[in-house]
């Protein structure tokens, strides 16, 4: 049986915004078994990067719980709170932005452990456990004094995703770490990140809205349409049978070869997202579903399992 490492209940973030309050992310609730990847897709702006950032308390999340081996971290106070990040990083998006161009590739990846009593005072231990880690992520070490604009895409992200390795975590949050990078890199820096989860045990929320990539790293996907979770399963099973009318538009969106495109059905959706300020009362996709009923623009569907495993909210799922 999986244990569980993360458990969040009820999770809201809302932002103040001029028109009211903007819902970023709106009553989720889901867990992480140790040792997984969970993919987190949906459409920008649907709230992905935000519930990475509130999981680990880069943003504070305004109600809800985010247990951690059963420890509650938004109760943590600052000092705790300090000393518990060791086991939560993020690898961000654009290693470009991410990366401080001031430092080096040597001063960026030691960074994070002048944090860390044992590295604090000892610089052969400390240029050690740098080279290790740029010997891991597969950085030639010739580039240990070179600053981030001399490195391709690729090469960042790497120190990236070194710097996360360096306080030894136990899950990473990595937000679209390959959207900025060409095809070919792409799927280097994936193959790098699932040799690492099987090297070091480590357990991830990947969030991207690629589904070939989530595809190809994920074990269960969760789909978020404007700050929702609309459908949760494992990713056999949302690639062969998608529940939720949103996934289903979203699977039929993957380009296929020419050749294959008879064998499959485009979804176009029409009309527009609602807007995430103040949004409409019911099921939020109700506007662009084709099989929306009165009933959906009425009442909010809850996230109910309807096959062991698989989490959908739609009214009428049934049929």
């Amino acid at each position: 049986m999986s244990e569980r490492l993360i458990e969040v209940n009820h999770l809201k973030k809302y932002f103040k915004v001029n028109k009211g309050l903007l819902h970023a992310v709106d009553d989720l609730s889901f867990y992480i078994d140790r040792g997984e990847t969970l993919g987190l897709v949906g459409e920008s702006g649907c709230g992905k990067s935000t519930t990475g950032r509130t999981l680990i308390r880069l943003i504070e999340a305004n109600e809800g719980e985010i247990l951690f081996n059963g420890e509650d971290i938004r109760k943590l106070d600052k000092q705790k709170l300090k000393d518990f990040r060791q086991n939560m990083q993020m690898v961000f998006q654009d290693p470009y932005s991410s990366l401080n161009p001031r430092l080096n590739i040597f001063d960026l990846i030691s960074e994070p452990l002048m944090n860390i009593p044992e590295y604090a005072h000892d610089k052969k231990k400390v240029y050690d456990r740098v080279t290790e880690l740029m010997d891991t992520v597969g950085i030639s070490r010739r580039l240990i004094n070179s600053y981030p604009h001399e490195l391709d895409g690729g090469r960042r992200q790497r120190v990236g995703i070194a710097r996360a390795l360096a306080v030894n975590p136990e899950f990473l949050v990595l937000d679209e770490p390959v959207s900025s990078l060409d095809v070919c890199i792409q799927a280097q820096v994936i193959n790098l990140l699932k040799r690492l989860q099987q090297e070091f045990k480590l357990t991830y929320l990947f969030i991207s809205h690629d589904l070939s990539v989530v595809k190809h790293i994920s074990n269960r996907i969760a789909v978020m349409y404007l700050g929702k979770i609309v459908e949760l399963s494992n990713r056999n099973d949302i690639f062969r049978d998608p529940l939720h009318p949103y996934t289903q538009a979203l699977l039929s969106a993957i380009p296929i070869p020419k050749a294959d495109s008879a064998e499959r059905h485009r979804i176009i959706l029409k009309g527009d997202v609602p807007s995430p300020v103040n949004p409409p009362a019911g099921c939020r996709f109700a506007g662009r579903c084709p099989y929306a009923t009165e009933k959906c623009f009425q009442e909010e569907p809850a996230l109910r399992e309807v096959e062991p495993g698989r989490f959908v909210a739609c009214h009428k799922v049934e049929k």
